[in-house]
């Protein structure tokens, strides 16, 4: 379990030669599913894009990396494959919205989980244009708060150990992504022991 956790890292490059279908998709979400959701109210919603003119669409309104501030995403051949949309569907929200967040965190790391074990790796792109709804109308209850970008991986990512306060992921010169780690021992705080 451990390797599996370390390989899935978060990919910005793809080979966009290699099309992700329907049912490898649907069997992300079905990891999803399984996740634990506050209040077991499971308000999230998913939609498959996996057509290249869909996906085309999709990607000119993405933001891929903001440390990065040179890099304006993967080009033409390095582009993901797929997509799937996440939708709150607020008619099935029980609790807060911090809470469905939570779920949503939860799920999609199932996802891809899975996706590293299938051979494939993702980003999760909070930054994205309300242009992307016009394409792909929904119902009024459901509002698009996630995209997660699909496909083989075409980089290596390493995870290293933070140097200080520096926790900024970078790109040496043969484009390897170094995403730096807090240690063990900056994370874990000591115990505390109650007065008698």
């Amino acid at each position: 379990m451990k390797e599996l956790i370390k390989k899935t890292r978060t990919y910005r490059k793809f080979d966009s030669s290699r099309p992700i279908d329907d049912k490898t998709l649907e069997e992300l979400i079905e990891l999803g599913r399984f996740s634990g959701s506050a209040r077991n109210c499971q308000p999230w919603q998913y939609l498959i894009v996996n057509d290249r003119e869909e996906c085309e669409k999709v990607f000119p309104h993405l933001g891929w990396a903001g440390y990065l501030t040179d890099w304006k995403g993967p080009d033409e051949s390095q582009r993901p494959t797929a997509y799937i949309l996440c939708y709150l569907n607020r008619e099935w929200l029980k609790g807060t919205l911090q809470e469905a967040q939570f779920d949503l965190g939860i799920a999609t790391q199932n996802m891809l989980l899975g996706a590293t074990d299938m051979g494939l790796g993702g980003c999760r792109i909070g930054a994205f244009s309300p242009k992307i709804v016009e394409f792909f109308p929904q119902p009024e209850h459901l509002e698009l708060h996630l995209v997660i970008a699909l496909g083989t991986p075409a980089e290596k990512v390493v995870i290293e150990e933070s140097r200080g306060e520096d926790i900024k992921y970078w790109r040496d010169e043969q484009q390897v992504h170094h995403v730096p780690k807090r240690s063990l021992a900056e994370i874990l705080l000591p115990a505390t022991k109650e007065p008698v």
